[in-house]
């Protein structure tokens, strides 16, 4: 079986879960965007995208204040930028452990 692995925002509202290897896919040097737009569409990850609700979702990434009102209007790039920030999450937390070990 492969290992899953957890993202979530601060408040805990969204949580999301993917492989190591699907994250390391849409986090890396360079632009992500093809490859967050090709993970999305994976059977589970796009399953629970199309859980998220677009009010919950524009609120939580308001947190990160990389985005402003208008662009938060967006559902669909609300789930393209939350897999994006799921996937560095989870990337780097993986990376700090292991250099932490």
């Amino acid at each position: 079986m492969t290992t899953q692995h957890w993202f979530s925002t601060s408040s805990g509202h969204i949580e999301l879960h993917m492989t190591l290897e699907q994250a390391h896919s849409g986090s890396h040097s360079g632009s992500c965007d093809a490859d967050i737009w090709e993970l999305s569409r994976v059977h589970g990850i796009a399953r629970q995208l199309a859980k998220l609700d677009p009010k919950t979702l524009a609120r939580e990434l308001k947190e990160w204040g990389a985005w402003d009102e208008t662009e938060l209007l967006d559902h669909d790039q609300n789930l393209q930028r939350i897999l994006w920030l799921a996937c560095g999450d989870i990337s780097d937390s993986i990376c700090d452990s292991a250099t932490r070990a």
